[in-house]
């Protein structure tokens, strides 16, 4: 998690800070519906490389917006999912998919 001494004044700041770049937003949509396999993550974000999703995945659970779980198989399986925090940022990623769905039939009208 960031410091509080890190903390931007300005809690948009905070939450553009979070989960402000492309990928961590689309990691979030797709964690959405049910937890992810590292895989599935990878074929779901056409274009992101294995080390932009491993840093993305390592900092939203350093920031507690998902949780981890390593299952004991040969071979291992691990999942992502949201945390309790995480889970408080889906009417966030709701809103921001009402909007873009609105955006893209106004301008299918232009």
């Amino acid at each position: 998690m960031i410091a509080k001494k890190n903390l931007p004044a300005c809690p948009v700041a905070t939450t553009v800070g979070i989960i402000g770049s492309k990928w961590k937003l689309l990691i979030i949509r797709d964690i959405l519906t049910d937890p992810k396999r590292f895989g599935e993550l990878r074929k779901s974000l056409a274009g992101i490389s294995q080390k932009v999703l491993t840093d993305s995945l390592r900092a939203m659970e350093r920031d507690g917006i998902l949780t981890r779980t390593v299952y004991p198989e040969v071979p291992p399986r691990v999942e992502y999912a949201l945390s309790e925090l995480g889970e408080t940022m889906r009417p966030i990623i709701i809103a921001m998919e009402d909007w873009g769905r609105e955006y893209n039939a106004a301008m299918a009208k232009e």
